[in-house]
């Protein structure tokens, strides 16, 4: 399948489709989707319309560029369900807090699916197509074409899926805002914001304190004395640590051969001459 869509929702939007048409012939009504072809779109309480042209055809004897009209109307979710699906994920804060900043999660379906029912179209009961043309193969170009483009105005506008099945987004987001874990997190979102305060520098001013006595020889020396045997360190297990972490190709090495070899031998060239001036 070619990426037609230029987000997660548009594509998996098409990827139901293709589960439930003829992907070949869906394939064929790309075309159809785009501007110069749809001479009227609308979306309305889950139908979707369109007149799209045609082609001319002599051979067939259409001498005149034809028009078709094309629906696919979704098949709602009741309310009842809908009130279901929507106390399930109110109950999550995972979802709602999302839902409620004008975002959908992928796993949104795991939610439907919990209580048997899908979002996108899982079956050919989930939606009915009509065109004008004289193609009674399902689907033709013009209905192919127009599953394309809800997967356009889907890449803009995911929550157009939930209008689509009957609970448009300003209903969705009243009715979450309404579970005691949406109103905790609309009032949260609705609290007025502190406005900035002006400044009168761009730096934090110092700020002094006060130090005490201080004597010059405390101040040079210290108060506590050095000791006078220090630990001795633990050599690295790894040598030359500092080079190896580096890598073979780090950003700054420019060359085709590893950084790593060329400072081994590198060491041990230096390492062989100091030794024979010993």
């Amino acid at each position: 399948m070619a990426k037609m869509s230029r987000t997660w929702w548009g594509q998996k939007f098409i990827e139901a489709i293709e589960q439930l048409t003829d992907a070949g012939r869906l394939s064929r009504g790309r075309a159809y989707s785009k501007p110069n072809r749809l001479l009227h779109f609308d979306i309305k309480d889950g139908t979707v319309v369109a007149q799209i042209r045609g082609n001319v055809n002599p051979y067939f004897g259409v001498h005149k560029e034809p028009r078709y009209n094309t629906v696919i109307d979704f098949e709602p979710i009741s309310k009842a369900k809908w009130a279901a699906v929507v106390a399930l994920m109110g109950s999550k804060a995972s979802l709602i807090s999302r839902l409620l900043l004008n975002e959908i999660p992928d796993n949104i379906e795991d939610s439907f699916a919990t209580l048997g029912l899908h979002l996108l179209p899982a079956s050919e009961d989930d939606f009915h197509t009509h065109c004008s043309c004289p193609d009674w193969s399902n689907p033709c170009k013009h209905v192919a074409g127009l599953y394309y483009r809800i997967a356009a105005e889907l890449d803009s506008d995911p929550f157009l899926l939930f209008e689509l099945r009957g609970l448009p987004r300003g209903a969705l987001q009243a009715q979450l805002a309404q579970t005691p874990l949406g109103q905790a997190l609309a009032a949260e979102l609705s609290a007025e914001q502190q406005p900035p305060r002006p400044s009168d520098r761009y730096f934090t001013a110092p700020q002094t304190h006060p130090v005490g006595d201080l004597s010059l020889k405390n101040f040079w020396q210290g108060e506590k004395r050095l000791p006078t045997t220090l630990e001795v360190a633990t050599p690295s297990p790894v040598s030359a640590v500092l080079v190896k972490k580096q890598g073979d190709f780090p950003e700054f090495w420019q060359r085709d051969n590893s950084f790593i070899e060329t400072m081994e031998g590198l060491y041990g060239y230096v390492k062989t001459k100091n030794s024979k001036k010993l």
